[in-house]
């Protein structure tokens, strides 16, 4: 039972990706059921609700695709990292609660910008100024830079 509680504290995230994937694709085929079935309907505003119905199985597709392959990709580039040794350490110091002090997180924030801004063709160093937003809490920017450096670790594969 060791192993696979271990396995479990191991694979977490995975697990809940896969699960929340899973509820994600049965909406979708769901959805996409019955829009055909408006579509099958006579009356001309059910054609139309089913026409428009039919959007979200294929946004929602698209974005399910786009979302594990961005994913799977940072899962890629963290593993090269990590086998350079080259992840960031996250030594900031931390709340009673858990959380990264802002203002130890701004100031290492800084390193990590100066290195993308000298190596801006490098997917390393916006990988790592990513993990810098993140850590200074702002989610938008961590998710755009790391996407800078899925394009930049695409273009160089």
């Amino acid at each position: 039972m060791d192993g696979f509680a271990a396995g479990f504290r191991k694979n977490r995230t995975k697990i809940w990706v896969a699960a929340v994937t899973l509820l994600l694709v049965f909406y979708l085929v769901v959805s996409f059921q019955r829009s055909l079935l408006l579509l099958a309907d006579s009356n001309l505003t059910a054609k139309a609700i089913g026409a428009a119905y039919l959007v979200l199985p294929i946004v929602g597709a698209w974005a399910l695709i786009r979302e594990l392959m961005f994913g799977a990709r940072t899962e890629q580039m963290a593993k090269v990292l990590e086998a350079e040794g080259g992840l960031p350490v996250d030594e900031l110091p931390r709340t009673p609660g858990g959380r990264i002090v802002r203002a130890a997180a701004d100031a290492e924030f800084e390193k990590y910008r100066a290195e993308a801004e000298a190596a801006p063709g490098d997917w390393r160093s916006w990988f790592r100024l990513s993990c810098a937003y993140d850590a200074a809490g702002d989610r938008k920017r961590a998710r755009a830079s790391m996407r800078d450096a899925v394009k930049l670790f695409t273009a160089a594969s």
